[in-house]
């Protein structure tokens, strides 16, 4: 099992390129669209989406936005992460079509320490993803509670 990063491995300013890529397919759209329980047509009719202004089915921008947060588990946050405390800006700038490939970063963009636990501190992450001609399809920022290694633990 990889690992990912303590919160004192991660700098401001770094960029992270992960690996994982993904095309992705009808079977991937319906299946994440009918278990979050979304009915909206425009991810789930062909004709209601060849007749909407994108002009065809348009992935539903939440998977998109798994896709970019996911791709990065096993590189940084894989057992160093205590938990999500929210996501503050989320934008998807174009639409993802079924047979898009996708690919995704991740840049530190701001920590602190915690102000009430020496053991942890607070990363916040902004998720990049892009289709295959490397248009911007989602951007993320997110804020995750990481653990510090246990070798840099101050203790108060």
């Amino acid at each position: 099992m990889s690992k990912g990063k303590y919160f004192d491995e991660l700098h401001v300013g770094e960029v992270y390129e992960h690996a994982v890529t993904r095309t992705v397919t009808e079977t991937d759209n319906l299946l994440f669209t009918t278990l979050t329980h979304n009915t909206q047509p425009l991810h789930l009719d062909a004709e209601f989406g060849k007749a909407s202004i994108h002009g065809s089915i348009v992935i539903n921008s939440m998977f998109t936005m798994a896709f970019a947060v996911g791709i990065s588990v096993s590189e940084l946050t894989l057992g160093t992460t205590l938990g999500n405390l929210g996501y503050e800006e989320v934008k998807f700038p174009a639409p993802v079509r079924i047979g898009d490939t996708l690919r995704g970063e991740t840049e530190i963009i701001n920590k602190r320490e915690s102000k009430s636990n020496p053991d942890r501190g607070i990363v916040w992450f902004e998720h990049r993803g892009y289709n295959q001609k490397d248009e911007l399809v989602v951007a993320a920022k997110r804020v995750a509670l990481m653990m510090k290694s246990p070798a840099n633990i101050i203790q108060k």
